[in-house]
């Protein structure tokens, strides 16, 4: 399995954080590599479903839809990729650090389809360490405001 996880503290509320985070049409703020998304189901909150277009290898777009699979603000958001090449399952888990300031942690999983392809996974593990380190950027569009 291919694993990603790190931690931040953003000055903002908890609640300002899980707000900004559950709303999947802000990802192109401040996850670089999301070129479009929106919201395509008339859900919101758990069984959300997401339509993403990712910028992929040589700038290409990639479908990189997802679905939410469980949320309970302002603490916990996951979900799981449901179109692509590549599926991780993920998960937002938020607490107070202090009052006004919340320490976001971001983990991602994935099984990989072929596991006898040590290039291919080590691809994976960058691309998902890449995806968890965006953390820095939603700091600084949120302590921006």
């Amino acid at each position: 399995m291919a694993h990603a996880e790190r931690s931040i503290i953003i000055d903002r509320p908890i609640e300002a954080v899980f707000d900004h985070v559950a709303d999947g049409n802000k990802n192109p703020q401040w996850r670089r590599h999301v070129m479009v998304a929106c919201r395509i189901s008339s859900q919101t909150g758990q069984g959300a479903i997401y339509r993403q277009l990712l910028r992929g290898p040589v700038g290409r777009p990639v479908a990189g839809d997802y679905r939410v699979t469980a949320f309970s603000p302002p603490h916990r958001l996951d979900f799981e990729v449901i179109a692509g090449p590549v599926r991780p399952t993920g998960s937002f888990r938020l607490t107070e650090a202090r009052p006004g300031s919340t320490t976001i942690r971001f983990v991602l999983d994935l099984q990989p389809r072929d596991l006898a392809r040590p290039a291919s996974n080590r691809m994976i593990i960058n691309q998902l360490r890449g995806d968890v380190a965006a953390l820095t950027a939603l700091k600084a569009c949120l302590e921006r405001r």
